[in-house]
């Protein structure tokens, strides 16, 4: 079974970068999905020094994320992006897969 990868924007991978150079004992962004949230799950991101050996790791412009395989199934064919607007900064994921999300833009159901 192939899962689809998630992919990055050029605004969320500039972002990363810029954060992890400012950090030099982190590497990568980890973004994962735990129960809980406003609709049952929520995105949890997180700074991190080395991926775990089954992690899936995307690459783009200078950027790492990390996604453990557990947290990959609810966010097949996503896309990670990085929105800077009058209600703030933020990390955003466009999941096809979340049926239902919450005004926080953090938490989904599926």
């Amino acid at each position: 079974m192939s899962i689809e990868t998630v992919t990055l924007s050029e605004a969320a991978a500039k972002r990363i970068a810029a954060i992890v150079a400012a950090d030099a004992e982190k590497q990568a962004l980890r973004v994962s999905v735990e129960g809980g949230g406003c609709s049952g799950f929520s995105y949890k991101f997180d700074l991190d020094g080395q991926p775990a050996g089954d992690d899936i790791v995307i690459s783009r412009d200078g950027a790492t994320v990390l996604i453990d395989p557990m947290s990959l199934i609810y966010m097949a064919g996503s896309e990670i992006d990085f929105v800077d607007n009058l209600l703030g900064q933020s990390f955003q994921i466009k999941n096809p897969n979340a049926v239902a999300s919450c005004g926080c833009g953090t938490s989904f159901s599926v």
